[in-house]
């Protein structure tokens, strides 16, 4: 894929406020291939504050990253120094940028711009070490930084020698990160290095993936954030952890295959949130005690967050499939449009048909089961879908239209907004694609209880079950599965 060749698009989120989020606009525009060139750069301005655009390409790593000195810089050896500066803008171009064991120091800098490139396996101890083991890390009275469209990751937590990918403390607000990648870390990122270090906030988290992450995605202390379009998966000890006062607005995000994504943990200096739009798919939730107050299992608001600047807001059902083709380094900073709308039931819909019905037609279990499909007017999800194809397409009546997975394997969801008593199903699969589907399971989304297993497409019977939620998984195929409906029936 080819990559941006500059800067493109413009500051979101809180980064848009206190004057806003230019870097380095209407400045030089430089090329550097090695930190020590990045420093370069920076120190050959005619002062501090004049702008310029600093175009990174190849790897820049501890053998190529020295400390310059000039009257528009103040740079060390070993990490690369936006410190007590201001109006840069660093991207990543041609090829890609990786910053390979080496951190991006923001300090007493403000204006800044850092956009498609890749931080990764900074270390704090062990060897080599660079910028306190945090992949970009802001501090002391920093202001306006937009970080977008980076992949920061790990390669393990602080006993392996790292510390966060993220972080802001000592005096460090209006910040926004966007269209991010942040994975494989014990650690995502903090806001406030302590409980008394409140003066952080006006941080804006939308539109990244939070993959692998033991804790902090983010810890917010003090401050306020702002969270929406998320994917938060495989979050395993905590997520969201607003306290000391902090409050969280966390809207249209989805949660999956995670642990006590929102709360109040290691503390009983409590903070708040506002919650709304979120998807929790697969998340558990710890007790209520001593320094531990999950928001769920049902999390509800407790605090209202006023927003300043304007966002649209996908749906929160889309977010895993806009973020796998728009979130990281070197996907031509591909933005969102904001209306992406996920397939969800009308309860007010005349037409939606009565579970109840009973129908006597048709005994024999190898048919396609009588009654009423369900699947008709309730809403679809799933694991991915490939291009072209939406988890819509298995619950609108039409054969010619259908999901497939972006893989060979993948899952496909029908659900409801009260429960409804299934038990039989019907795959059909889409024209010329007869027979791609091989083994399968079908599972009881709610309780994760597996209903049923076999291969191939067609009837599917198992005992009258209660749920919200049925997937099929699909988890062998013979080519590209297609099914055009995924119908779903009570029985007789």
């Amino acid at each position: 894929m080819s990559m941006a060749s500059a800067q493109t698009g413009s500051a979101t989120g809180y980064a848009t406020q206190n004057g806003g989020t230019t870097g380095g606009e209407g400045g030089q525009t430089v090329r550097a291939s090695t930190g020590t060139q990045i420093h370069q750069a920076l120190c050959e301005r005619p002062s501090t504050s004049t702008p310029i655009i600093i175009e990174v390409e190849g790897t820049i790593n501890h053998g190529n990253t020295s400390k310059v000195s000039g009257a528009g810089c103040d740079t060390a050896d070993d990490v690369i120094e936006l410190k007590n500066i201001s109006n840069v803008t660093l991207v990543g171009t041609g090829g890609g940028a990786v910053f390979d064991q080496l951190g991006i120091h923001v300090r007493g800098s403000s204006n800044i711009i850092i956009q498609n490139v890749t931080v990764q396996n900074v270390k704090k101890s062990g060897s080599p070490t660079s910028n306190g083991g945090d992949a970009i890390g802001m501090e002391s009275d920093v202001r306006n930084v937009w970080v977008d469209h980076v992949t920061l990751r790990a390669s393990g937590g602080e006993s392996d020698g790292y510390d966060g990918l993220f972080d802001l403390k000592n005096n460090t607000q209006y910040v926004t990160l966007s269209h991010s990648i942040l994975r494989d870390s014990g650690r995502g990122g903090l806001v406030g290095s302590s409980e008394s270090d409140r003066s952080n906030g006006y941080v804006t988290y939308h539109h990244n993936l939070f993959e692998n992450i033991d804790s902090r995605a983010p810890l917010l202390r003090g401050g306020v954030g702002h969270m929406y379009n998320n994917h938060y998966l495989e979050i395993q000890k905590s997520g969201i952890n607003s306290r000391a006062g902090a409050s969280a607005k966390v809207e249209n995000n989805y949660f999956e295959d995670s642990k006590d994504v929102l709360g109040t943990f290691y503390t009983n200096e409590r903070g708040s949130w506002e919650v709304g739009g979120n998807v929790f798919d697969n998340v558990t939730w710890s007790s209520e005690g001593d320094k531990n107050y999950p928001a769920g299992p049902d999390p509800r608001s407790n605090t209202s967050v006023s927003i300043p600047y304007s966002y649209e807001l996908d749906d929160a059902g889309c977010v895993p499939d806009v973020l796998a083709q728009i979130a990281g380094a070197g996907k031509g900073n591909r933005v969102s449009d904001g209306d992406c709308e996920a397939q969800t039931p009308d309860p007010t819909d005349p037409t939606d048909p009565d579970p109840t019905d009973p129908d006597p037609t048709d005994p024999d279990p190898t048919d396609p089961p009588g009654g009423t499909n369900l699947s008709i007017g309730a809403g679809a999800d799933g694991s991915s879908k490939a291009s072209g194809t939406s988890y819509g397409n298995v619950i609108d009546g039409d054969m010619s239209s259908y999901w497939s997975p972006s893989g060979s394997t993948g899952r496909v969801s029908v659900k409801w907004g009260s429960d409804a008593t299934v038990s039989a199903i019907n795959i059909r699969e889409a024209s010329g694609a007869e027979g791609n589907i091989g083994s399968y399971r079908v599972v009881n989304h709610d309780t994760g209880a597996v209903l049923a297993t076999g291969s191939g497409a067609g009837t599917i019977t198992f005992a009258p079950t209660s749920l919200r939620k049925i997937n099929f998984e699909i988890t062998g195929s013979n080519g590209t599965p297609r099914i055009a409906e995924f119908e779903t029936y009570a029985g007789s």
